[in-house]
């Protein structure tokens, strides 16, 4: 068996600073990449950044930035968020990187060229700055983009297309047959479902005029730049050689899991299928299709103003905590509100008065006691734990973990251990202390510091009482 697990989270806009959807999806990577580490296998993980868009040229200009240094300004915004939740991204591939990402997208271009799947033609269509996607009128609610709610623009120009249509029926096969894995169900019957209707060759590229001399040239083209979709798909290849080490790539690629927010599935799930066939290159095995983090009931966005700031969130309540909150409270496979009412909650309850207070009451039983022990190494996930992740439900698995956590609450109260002595309280703490154990090893892929903490305090062997692992607010 293949002992290596490629994982991609998508590869933001850095048109505007990091939101908290962009924290949940770094997050759910993050701890998938580290579930399959502690399995054995040789995990890598990347993202990085999609910078050569017309809304990056926009924003620039409205900021009084060239479209660089806003690219410089916000991508360092993302690594340092990353940084900050405690997520391992192993690769962070820039759109503007022209030693070690244009070429890989040169390469691309000119393979699909090559196989008779580029041309040129004179276009017109409803042009959503934010999607970077032309639409059709009856695609439209209401006039307007149904993603960003916004009036697209009406554009006409000359531009190259990709024959997508050539490879309708191998993608419908494809995802019909779970050959390409979409999960949940409901992205797979939706990527189906937008197929249905006949899928229209797309364009790849846009006028230099109108990119303001900002993206990466079309090859034997300097008046058109590369549509910002084909560049960035591509980076899910050039952060691993693509264009540059024939051998790194041939190591990682295909990916095992890309990781995506649902807006952007028909990207992943049809058009970049369709590029990759194209080139007769290995594909994706699967597309984890994760939902919005919402606010107000609503998206959260820039467009809409409904931001929650992911770095006053960690800077106030932690990274473990907001940890738990994005992967606990939010569905994986679906939307999810986040109100700091429901966040202290959770923190109060679960965090606090949950695994902490066990934490403080057995480390202090012990230490009293004086007990001593051997620890044994924890037997690894438990099947309740696997059966949850192997179907990327991460709200599940730590929801799991919480029936452990309060079972031990329960056996503590039962058991009444600061009423026994000698061999009895010795096989009490030594039980409570295994299931201690085995809840620190299960919680190191979501809060990895506090996995640490507990695994440290209770390694025998002598335990000694500690400070509270979560405060109380």
């Amino acid at each position: 068996m293949d002992k290596k697990y490629y994982i991609t989270a998508a590869i933001p806009y850095v048109n505007g600073l990091p939101h908290g959807g962009h924290a949940l999806e770094f997050v759910q990577c993050d701890a998938i990449a580290r579930y399959q580490k502690l399995l054995g296998y040789e995990a890598l993980l990347i993202s990085g950044s999609d910078e050569n868009g017309l809304k990056i040229v926009q924003a620039a200009e409205e900021k009084g930035f060239s479209p660089k240094q806003l690219a410089d300004k916000n991508t360092k915004a993302f690594r340092d968020l990353v940084k900050l939740l405690n997520v391992r991204i192993d690769v962070w591939r820039r759109g503007s990187d022209r030693k070690l990402h244009w070429p890989g997208t040169w390469k691309l271009w000119k393979i699909c060229e090559k196989r008779g799947d580029i041309y040129k033609k004179n276009y017109g269509g409803f042009y959503c700055v934010g999607c970077e996607d032309f639409y059709t009128k009856k695609d439209l609610v209401d006039g307007k983009c149904p993603e960003h709610l916004i009036e697209p623009e009406w554009v006409e120009e000359e531009n190259y297309f990709f024959r997508l249509s050539r490879y309708q029926n191998q993608i419908e096969r494809l995802v019909a047959s779970e050959k390409l894995s979409i999960i949940p169900t409901t992205r797979k019957r939706e990527a189906l479902a937008f197929m249905k209707d006949g899928l229209q060759d797309f364009s790849i590229s846009r006028s230099r005029e109108r990119a303001k001399q900002w993206g990466i040239p079309v090859p034997g083209d300097p008046n058109q730049v590369v549509y910002t979709w084909f560049d960035a798909l591509n980076i899910y290849q050039t952060a691993v050689g693509w264009g540059f080490d024939e051998r790194l790539w041939k190591k990682w690629w295909p990916a095992d899991l890309h990781v995506i927010g649902k807006g952007i599935l028909r990207f992943h799930a049809v058009y970049w299928i369709g590029m990759l066939l194209s080139a007769e290159l290995p594909l994706p095995r699967s597309i984890l299709v994760h939902g919005y983090l919402t606010s107000g009931g609503h998206k959260m966005s820039k467009s809409l103003g409904n931001v929650v700031d992911p770095f006053k969130v960690v800077e106030e309540y932690g990274a473990d905590a907001t940890r738990y909150y994005l992967l606990r409270e939010i569905p994986t496979h679906g939307d999810g509100d986040f109100t700091f009412r429901r966040f202290k909650q959770l923190y109060a309850a679960d965090l606090a008065n949950g695994l902490g207070n066990i934490i403080s009451r057995i480390a202090k039983l012990c230490e009293n006691s004086g007990f001593t022990f051997a620890p044994d190494l924890p037997p690894g996930f438990r099947s309740e734990v696997v059966k949850h992740m192997e179907s990327y439900r991460l709200d599940l698995a730590l929801a799991e973990i919480w029936k452990k956590i309060s079972d031990v609450d329960t056996l503590i109260e039962q058991q009444r251990p600061w009423e026994l002595s000698g061999k009895t309280l010795k096989s009490v703490l030594t039980e409570l202390v295994a299931h201690i154990r085995q809840i620190g090893f299960e919680l190191q892929p979501f809060l990895p510091d506090t996995a640490s903490a507990v695994l440290k305090l209770f390694s025998g062997p002598k335990i000694s009482a500690a400070k509270p692992l979560f405060p109380r607010l």
